[in-house]
């Protein structure tokens, strides 16, 4: 199932041309404040009527100006979840989640038991939203979206309202969410953490025009994307497998770059997890370092590089389909010889990847 965006809106100050594609998985909406992102969420939703434009998702049509067409928001089949949970206060944590399953078509939503297993709720079930935590207020809201068997979720900013120890126990549920529930997810964030974590898919939004668009792991690795995602965040994801815990307390991974070793990664061998390599801490060399403590020393090719106004550059560089950033000086750059197609060794500390960029697959 796909959810297709493609509409005009203008406010006082902004216009807004936005047209994507979200496929099952996370589409995380990735901009400045003030670019368009909660108003296109606005717009799938039904709590926004466009200028003009189309939306569709599974086939069917929720908004159509030209043939005007525009589905009532409690029509839409439409699961959202914003930053306050927005929970009845009055109801237990298993009302409130049947009451999302009160609007799942002929109550063929997803089984109660299921999803309380997945969100690990179950212990919460008698208490009320008041005697719960930040984060699991925010995953019981995500039970009872589910439980209304959403043909789409809409999430808004669901984690920035928590602290980072509840956001490090929200986000493994959201991981779960993606690879386990096949619902196209919109997902708007301002941390780049949080999107290089769950993403599947990336949209752009400057100005309110959609800058790109496609695969996270292209979007992410993109020097020309950088600009926009910011220099100290820029990053690439690479996918690797849980090869072995070590006794000295690392975890060796096996990637198609090559072999990495980091501090223990919280995961079974054979699973695989999805890094958030910064750019920032990448080092660069033609040759092959030896006599250096860090660990991660991969063979791979220079693919791009992007010059900025100051005196840094961004390099792009792959190793069998899997691609990483650098940032590194120009003046490096230009002492090293750097031009597409050249070999280099990326060098990375195993202590410079923080648990936070380390997440599960998918």
């Amino acid at each position: 199932m796909t959810l297709s965006v493609a509409f005009r809106h203008r406010f006082p100050g902004l216009a807004l041309d936005i047209a994507f594609e979200a496929p099952p998985g996370v589409t995380a909406l990735f901009g400045r404040s003030g670019a368009g992102k909660t108003t296109v969420v606005q717009a799938v939703a039904g709590l926004l009527r466009p200028d003009s434009g189309r939306v569709t998702a599974d086939g069917s049509v929720l908004t159509d100006t030209d043939a005007r067409i525009f589905l009532p928001p409690h029509l839409r089949r439409i699961g959202y979840v914003f930053q306050d949970a927005r929970l009845f206060p009055h109801l237990t944590v298993r009302q409130n989640l049947l009451y999302g399953r009160w609007f799942a078509p002929e109550r063929d939503g997803a089984s109660l038991d299921r999803i309380v297993a997945m969100l690990d709720i179950g212990p919460l079930l008698d208490r009320r939203p008041g005697a719960l935590s930040g984060g699991e207020r925010q995953r019981v809201a995500l039970g009872r979206a589910i439980l209304s068997s959403p043909r789409l979720l809409l999430m808004d900013e669901p984690l920035a309202a928590l602290d980072e120890a509840r956001k490090a126990e929200v986000l493994p549920y959201l991981e779960r969410l993606r690879d386990e529930v096949a619902l196209p997810i919109l997902y708007v964030s301002h941390s780049m953490a949080e999107v290089a974590r769950l993403a599947t898919t990336v949209v752009l939004i400057e100005g309110g025009l959609v800058t790109a668009a496609g695969p996270a792991p292209a979007i992410l690795s993109d020097p020309s994307a950088a600009p926009l995602l910011g220099l100290r965040e820029a990053g690439a994801i690479l996918t690797a497998r849980v090869a072995a815990q070590e006794e000295d307390g690392l975890t060796r991974l096996e990637s198609a770059a090559g072999t990495l070793w980091l501090p223990r990664v919280a995961a079974r061998p054979g699973a695989t997890v999805r890094l958030r390599i910064l750019a920032q801490d990448v080092m660069l060399s033609t040759r092959r370092p030896e006599a250096i403590s860090a660990l991660n020393i991969l063979a791979m090719t220079v693919t791009d590089i992007r010059i900025g106004e100051g005196p840094g550059a961004l390099v792009q560089l792959r190793a069998q389909g899997e691609t990483i950033l650098a940032r590194i000086t120009r003046r490096s750059a230009l002492a090293l010889g750097l031009a597409p197609g050249l070999p280099v060794y990326a060098i990375l500390k195993a202590v410079s990847v923080a648990q936070e960029n380390v997440g599960a697959g998918g």
